[in-house]
């Protein structure tokens, strides 16, 4: 007997209880409980997405582009800050380098690779992709500039307290990082709104407005449960797999609060709609590291254990780095293919076997 499509959609919801009750009974082995708290979270971000979209559909572009700001990326932002609450920022910094790398070589290169296997030559608008590969540009300078601002600091002032003057400039920062962000929402939300708005908005949702909002809030409130549980159990399941944690930031944690992108990504590419699969893949990078990461410093003093955007490991520099610069060389023709798609993928699991192996 086939099962209904409402059936299929809601089945894999099934994630939350049983994580729920693994947990709270210590009926399952650690890695156990940690795993179906990941897929649980992953399958509530998708919902979330999909409550994103209902409301776009309901009450148009503009405010459907301002609550995606707000939840797009909530299960990472979510996961981030109860890892951040358990003192461990070198792993929320390895879960934001891991973000990054992770929407635009490993989500854009699955996405090229799905699409390009039914359509050999795709197109996206080469202006709207150099904006957005400029901008994540940026990004990676912005990132950079704190870890080259510490070596300064330690080779021309090695007396000065260094905790201190990075603390200070990674909150100034991370200031100008949210301000840019905010320019760029009033630059597409309300100065050059026009350029942006979608022909033939509201009138297509499937859901009523309650209905997306209720999904919204309660898929994000749950998220915070799940991401509790999954910080718990997250020193015993990598000592059991023989990972340590700064790869389970990078990989593991850092895939499963963005992998609702990939899952929309990847339908557009199969689609021919090139354009959106890229700028998805890309927005998501740029959003993490111009709201996300700023937003965890702000809060990380709030709570008490500070973070800077000082990133020690050279690998992380080095992994955002040439995600910038790859995408830019990918997206300069305005055009992909499976292959480029492979590339990409490959890229990304050399930068995860570094991590691996990372001491």
């Amino acid at each position: 007997m086939e099962l209904g499509p409402s059936i299929r959609r809601t089945a894999p919801l099934l994630a939350v209880p049983v994580s729920l009750v693994l947990h709270y009974t210590d009926a399952a082995p650690p890695l156990w409980v940690f795993f179906t708290g990941l897929i649980a979270i992953a399958v509530l971000a998708d919902w979330v997405r999909r409550g994103t979209e209902q409301v776009a559909e309901i009450a148009g572009g503009t405010i459907g582009s301002l609550l995606n700001v707000s939840f797009g990326n909530a299960a990472e932002l979510v996961l981030a800050l109860f890892v951040l609450s358990a003192a461990q920022p070198q792993i929320v910094q390895a879960q934001i380098t891991g973000s990054i790398i992770g929407t635009t070589l490993l989500f854009l290169g699955i996405s090229a690779l799905a699409g390009g296997l039914r359509h050999p030559r795709q197109t996206f608008g080469a202006a709207q992709a150099g904006l957005l590969t400029t901008m994540l540009l940026l990004v990676a300078v912005a990132i950079l500039l704190p870890a080259a601002f510490d070596m300064a600091e330690r080779v021309l002032e090695p007396n000065v307290d260094r905790a201190q003057h990075n603390e200070r400039f990674s909150l100034g920062v991370s200031v100008v990082l949210l301000l840019l962000y905010g320019a760029h929402l009033i630059y597409i939300l309300v100065t050059h709104r026009n350029l942006f708005r979608s022909d033939g908005e509201g009138g297509r949702a499937e859901w009523s407005l309650p209905q997306a909002l209720g999904v919204m809030i309660g898929g994000t409130v749950v998220i915070a449960v799940e991401a509790e549980l999954v910080t718990a159990r997250l020193a015993e399941a990598s000592a059991q797999l023989g990972f340590s944690p700064v790869f389970m930031g990078v990989v593991v944690l850092a895939l499963v609060g963005t992998i609702a992108d990939l899952f929309a990504s990847v339908a557009f590419a199969r689609a021919d709609r090139m354009d959106i699969a890229f700028g998805m893949c890309v927005g998501s990078a740029l959003q993490i590291a111009l709201v996300i990461a700023p937003v965890l410093v702000l809060v990380s003093y709030a709570i008490g254990h500070p973070m800077t955007l000082v990133f020690s490991s050279p690998l992380d520099l080095f992994a955002i780095a040439s995600a910038a610069f790859i995408v830019r060389a990918i997206a300069a023709d305005g055009e992909t293919n499976w292959y480029e798609g492979f590339l990409l993928v490959g890229v990304y699991v050399l930068f995860a076997l570094g991590y691996f192996f990372e001491a």
